[in-house]
């Protein structure tokens, strides 16, 4: 496993880096939503950069690919939140929850994104390391057989 955390002027391309780490490429259609202060402005630059388009609010109005749900236990109900983010998510789309990284201001519990998800009617298929300060869970509508 090799890290190449900061440093350096090599330019992060579209399939390395976080962008590429939450599968987004040009072309899909990302909504976010939970922006404050504290999120991660690199992040953002690199996934508008990977999707070669600007982000969608909550009033895009139209269905979307992925939700980025920036998310901090200060947040309220996470349950809830999880379940206004599917509002305008596509059948197959999915939801990467941003949280602080465990030990930050307003971390939330692994064991509560476990809880929420299910009761949202999501689960829960992958976690990835997106930034210092952010970690990064993926939720989908579990497919159900025919």
């Amino acid at each position: 496993m090799s890290a190449t955390a900061g440093g350096g002027s090599t330019q992060t391309g579209p399939t390395t880096g976080p962008a590429a780490r939450l599968g987004l490429k040009p072309g899909v259609v990302v909504q976010e939503l939970g922006w404050d202060q504290d999120s991660d402005d690199d992040l953002r630059v690199a996934i508008e950069e990977a999707i070669d388009a600007d982000m969608v609010d909550g009033d895009y109005g139209n269905v979307v690919d992925t939700v980025l749900l920036w998310w901090r236990r200060e947040d309220g109900d996470l349950v809830d939140g999880l379940v206004d983010a599917l509002t305008d998510l596509v059948g197959g789309g999915a939801i990467w929850l941003l949280t602080p990284r465990v030990g930050r201001p307003n971390a939330v519990d692994p064991a509560d994104i476990a809880e929420a998800a299910p009761i949202a009617g999501l689960a829960q298929t992958t976690t990835a390391s997106v930034s210092k300060d952010w970690a990064a869970t993926r939720l989908v509508a579990p497919k159900h057989p025919a």
